[in-house]
């Protein structure tokens, strides 16, 4: 059987929108240095409301943004103010610390809009955990898209098929975007130790084997053949894994040290603010989210 595991994702309300989150699960805490995986929607929003995610900190990861459909508007303690819309790459690096909000831009507010994306935490090495943090802007016209025998591949991060992301990475990754048109296939190749594929819609099948919807499938090594019936679209994640991390909120570290460390920092109003913003998100009390590493 070509999936070892099939985790059906825990369905999140994120205040205005819905989030399926599939990583971290019982039992699979990471895939490759992937270790939080969300889709974003898809959302009605209508007009006059929006998303407004609060200011809130992470420490020891990158997060990737990449959208579908819709816009967020992106504000971190750095200053940067970043628009992203389908396409684009927002990657930042919390490294030793960094606070952000994630809202609606203003213009689109006044009409009806749908969100839709993949929210991706990646693992840093324990080397760069404590690197300074930065983020960047990845145009979508710069990313590495090709097309073959009727399926269009776009590579967020990585490299494959002779093509690089101009993503900048810690480890090896792989992130690619994938739309297949009806009856056609597209080979993952076995060059990373650690994949999974996300169903974002219906019509697809993984060696044979169907693929629902909002499904990620942890991959056995070597090859496998996705294959559409219909029309449809996934995301393949993987890499070589960094170790087993520990995660408590939004903090991920090798030492569980270092999160208590981020825990009374944040309590005590010892990150960096963002520019402009006046709100943020309380530290929770507690947290009840998988994660088998963390006492």
């Amino acid at each position: 059987m070509p999936i070892l595991q099939l985790i059906e994702p825990e369905i999140k309300d994120l205040g205005g929108f819905v989030a399926r989150r599939s990583l971290p699960y019982p039992n699979r805490q990471m895939v490759g240095p992937f270790i939080f995986f969300d889709q974003l929607g898809p959302s009605h929003l209508p007009a006059g409301q929006g998303i407004d995610v609060r200011p809130h900190p992470h420490i020891n990861l990158a997060t990737v943004t990449y959208l579908f459909e819709g816009a967020l508007m992106h504000r971190d303690s750095l200053g940067t103010v970043q628009e992203i819309r389908p396409g684009a790459v927002n990657w930042m690096t919390a490294g030793s610390g960094i606070v952000h909000s994630e809202r609606s831009p203003d213009a689109d507010r006044h009409n009806e809009a749908t969100i839709h994306g993949i929210q991706t935490w990646v693992a840093l090495p324990a080397e760069h955990e404590e690197t300074a943090p930065w983020f960047t802007h990845y145009p979508a016209e710069t990313m590495p898209t090709w097309e073959e025998n009727g399926v269009t591949v776009k590579l967020i991060a990585g490299r494959m098929s002779g093509y690089t992301s101009p993503v900048k990475v810690f480890s090896s990754i792989i992130y690619l975007d994938i739309v297949l048109s009806a009856n056609a296939q597209f080979t993952i190749p076995a060059d990373y130790s650690e994949r999974a594929v996300y169903g974002v819609t219906p019509g697809l099948s993984v060696d044979g084997e169907p693929l629902e919807p909002y499904r990620l499938a942890i991959l056995e090594p070597g090859e496998v053949v996705l294959a559409s019936s219909s029309s449809a679209r996934c995301v393949v994640i993987g890499g070589e894994p960094l170790g087993p991390r520990y995660k408590w909120w939004n903090f991920v570290s090798s030492r569980p040290e270092r999160i208590a460390q981020a825990k009374a920092d944040w309590r005590n109003g010892h990150f960096a603010a963002v520019p402009g913003e006046t709100e943020f998100i309380p530290l929770p009390e507690t947290v009840t989210e998988a994660n088998p590493y963390f006492p």
